[in-house]
């Protein structure tokens, strides 16, 4: 228990654990907001993939002639 604790307190102070904690908090954060707008997210990705979709087929249309 004791080695734990000692590690603990050395990663606490390591410069380098912080900035690791920094991109873990940073990431924390993404998943958290990816989730609460979890469904406006997958909506506005649907959209944005219908409409190339679209563009596709007008311009396979248009090529085509």
């Amino acid at each position: 228990m004791k080695k734990l604790t000692n590690w603990f307190k050395a990663f606490w102070k390591d410069e380098e654990g912080l900035q690791t904690l920094e991109i873990m908090l940073i990431i924390a954060v993404i998943v958290v907001i990816a989730l609460a707008f979890r469904d406006k997210i997958t909506t506005w990705v649907k959209s944005l993939l219908d409409f190339g979709d679209s563009k596709v087929g007008q311009f396979q249309t248009d090529s085509g002639k």
